[in-house]
């Protein structure tokens, strides 16, 4: 044994070291301050072992290779002076520097996920051997930063720029076959042989057979390309970048920047290049919102995975009401391999579920990640039936008809007559109480709802909606069913508009009250889009949302909440209600819809809105818009966490952004106020709050800064 660490192990046979990377107090392998330091520790004993060595393979005991930085412990990190973060970097590389220059060649053995600071460890060696389940990439700039360890300097030189600018710039994984034609990997093995094809392609370069030291030499100097060839990769690069990441993420441009302000340098000038781009970052506000976005998406599973450990497995599910919706969620159980059972009265409707599946699977065809065998199994698994014995074996039913809740009530009753006494039962609804919907079963412990957003192949969030009643093992059991529907559910506590719809509404309220003071909606919404960063503005999103949804839901909330959400005066949403211009549904609400040459759809102003306020013409400005829009969001999900709506600010800010579209620029509320400050949201809501009740913020923030309390430990 030359080195052993409680994360780092070193062995020496016949002249070859081997380095092990096997993280004692955990299942997975990842880059902490620790890691680094006994990572550094064996290089070191590599270094000063016999001079007769004569190559190193480096692998994981785990059963992927290393899965990226602890990212928790490097937020520590990013909040240092310039000065010691710099020399963090600098001291960080140098271990990385040490592999690639070790006096003998390097193989890695990548097993399964090497991802960020994973994917640097291996670019460091001279040849790198994989499992035929690898998924490698450097998704650092998901998170607002760019690769630290070396990843924007030895990628293009390995892969050339203009491969290494996709993966780099959208945080793409790559698997085997892709990293194979790549060049990223030199092999691709079956994982019971890894470690010994390593020690394979080891022995060739010992053997001088392949030439490793051009394969190293290649990484440390500056790119291969003419300064034409340069000129035209990267500036095509940046327009698709630009396209792609827009001004609120700038890390895929800094990346790019640092590659190309690199091109002509060797190894040590470029990797001071990228310290500087990566310092820029890691202390911008966008960098901390997406860093705490992947931290709340980590403990938000890591709630999942506590439920799914008490659940009782799904192997069965039925929805009862097909159509759209109905179609939807059974696709999505059918196409994650959970077998379903498709129900409805009317056999229209069951042949509209079908389609929409169908049409589903089809455009999965089209883009290439499905076979038309595939699609026959998927649309197999999908039972359609006209009456309820087929769902007697069913696990869990998901109750998807009509948005009525005496409608809702008799199914709801019927299901329970013919379901095992173990089977759960959920309701498929974004606004009628779970309470009383209970009411309607016998058995109101085994009932909950289980809100999809619509398109559901799409949308990411499922809320979970607990009654009074609804046991532990209920909720652990749909979450468990969400889960393996390849959804991140959310469990909240029943109240009118559960939490996404009763924090939108609050919004659309503060909408309709700007158009009644003679804001323009196309102006709004452009500020919201372009400004604020949502991927539609409030007007669109109304229409896409259909605007008799809209004022059924409004009138749900005003009824729940009187005191904030009543409507006084006929607003826009109402105004178009009456004249039955729903939205996209029907052509026209705030805009009108129409189809190009090419079939796509167009959304232009609708030229008879003249009537949607009585208010002369006003200008606002892009602030006043924004806080007018979002001042009473922000209240209403205080008010929510205060109440125990939902549980915590991670769970609250991951599903704004999954189920509304957030911007994750900016993190969701809580993190949106953390790096705003306490009390300068009081000051800003302060000159709003003439406007209403939804503009008072509530008493618990002057609390928590009297307390000096954080919506996030870390903040």
């Amino acid at each position: 044994m030359l080195y052993q660490s409680s994360t780092v192990k070193v062995t020496q046979q016949n002249g070859i070291a081997h380095l092990l990377f096997d993280r004692e107090d955990s299942a997975i392998n990842k880059f902490d301050r620790q890691t680094l330091n006994d990572f550094n520790q064996a290089l070191d004993s590599i270094v000063n072992a016999d001079p007769q060595l004569q190559g190193l393979v480096l692998s994981s005991a785990k059963d992927s290779f290393i899965v990226g930085a602890d990212i928790t412990e490097f937020l520590t990190l990013f909040a240092e002076e310039d000065a010691q973060l710099y020399q963090w970097l600098l001291s960080a590389n140098a271990i990385f520097n040490k592999l690639e220059d070790l006096p003998f060649p390097t193989v890695a053995a990548v097993n399964s996920f090497a991802l960020g600071g994973g994917c640097e460890t291996v670019l460091a060696t001279d040849f790198r051997v994989a499992s035929d389940d690898l998924r490698i990439g450097l998704p650092e700039t998901k998170l607002g930063i760019i690769p630290g360890f070396g990843g924007t300097v030895r990628l293009p030189r390995l892969i050339g720029v203009d491969n290494a600018l996709e993966l780099i710039t959208s945080a793409k994984e790559c698997r085997s076959t892709e990293a194979l034609s790549l060049g990223l990997v030199d092999a691709v093995v079956n994982k019971e042989q890894l470690v010994e094809s390593a020690n394979a392609l080891l022995a060739l370069a010992i053997n001088e057979e392949i030439d490793w030291q051009a394969r190293r030499q290649q990484k440390q100097q500056p790119l291969s390309l003419s300064k034409l060839e340069q000129m035209m990769s990267f500036n095509v690069a940046k327009g698709l970048v630009y396209a792609k990441a827009g001004k609120h993420y700038p890390a895929p441009m800094a990346a790019l920047t640092a590659i190309e302000k690199s091109a002509a340098d060797t190894r040590e000038h470029a990797l001071v290049n990228e310290h500087h781009a990566f310092m820029s970052l890691a202390k911008t506000a966008t960098a901390k919102s997406l860093i705490q976005l992947f931290l709340n998406d980590q403990y938000v599973k890591s709630l999942a995975k506590r439920n799914v450990s008490l659940a009782r497995p799904t192997g069965n599910a039925a929805v009862i009401g097909a159509g759209i919706m109905g179609g939807g969620i059974a696709y999505q159980s059918a196409v994650k391999h959970v077998p379903v059972v498709m129900k409805d009265i009317n056999a229209n409707a069951i042949q509209l579920g079908l389609n929409e599946a169908s049409k589903l699977l089809q455009k999965q065809i089209e883009r290439g990640r499905l076979t038309p065998e595939k699609m026959a199994q998927v649309l197999n698994s999908i039972q359609p039936t006209l009456n309820y014995d087929a769902i007697e074996m069913s696990d869990i039913v998901v109750e998807a008809v009509v948005e009525n809740p005496k409608v809702k009530a008799l199914v709801l009753a019927d299901v329970e007559k013919h379901v095992s006494d173990n089977a759960v039962i959920t309701s498929n609804t974004s606004t009628i109480s779970i309470n009383q919907l209970s009411l309607a079963l016998k058995h109101p412990e085994r009932f909950c709802g289980m809100h999809f957003f619509n398109p559901v192949h799409r949308m990411p969030l499922v809320e979970v909606i607990k009654s009074s009643v609804t046991s532990d093992e209920t909720v652990a059991t749909v979450v468990g069913y969400a889960t393996q529907m390849g959804k991140t559910a959310i469990v909240v506590n029943d109240c009118p508009g559960f939490f996404v719809n009763r924090v939108l509404f609050p919004y659309f309220a503060g909408f309709c009250q700007l158009v009644a003071d003679g804001a323009d909606y196309t102006v709004i919404d452009k500020v919201m889009e372009k400004v604020f960063g949502w991927p539609m503005g409030p007007a669109y999103l109304l229409d896409v949302v259909g605007i008799d949804t809209a004022h059924h839901a409004q009138q749900v909330m005003a009824e729940g909440f009187p005191e904030r959400m009543a409507v006084t005066y006929q607003d826009a949403i109402h105004k178009l209600f009456t004249a039955s211009c729903f939205g996209q549904k029907t052509g026209s609400g705030f805009y009108s819809y129409s189809k190009d040459k090419r079939g796509k759809s167009v959304k232009t102003p609708c030229a008879e809105l003249a009537n949607l306020t009585d208010s002369p013409a006003a200008q606002f400005s892009e602030d006043e818009i924004i806080a007018r829009m979002m001042i009473p969001m922000i209240n209403e999900t205080l008010l929510c966490l205060d109440e125990g709506i939902v549980q915590s600010a991670a769970e609250a800010d991951l599903a704004l952004i999954y189920g509304l579209g957030f911007p994750p620029f900016r993190g969701g509320v809580f993190s949106y106020l953390e790096q705003m400050g306490l009390p300068k949201y009081i000051d800003w809501a302060a000159n709003f709050s003439h406007l209403g009740p939804l503009y008072q913020v509530p008493s618990s923030v002057r609390l928590r800064i009297e307390r000096g309390e954080h919506f996030y430990q870390h903040a």
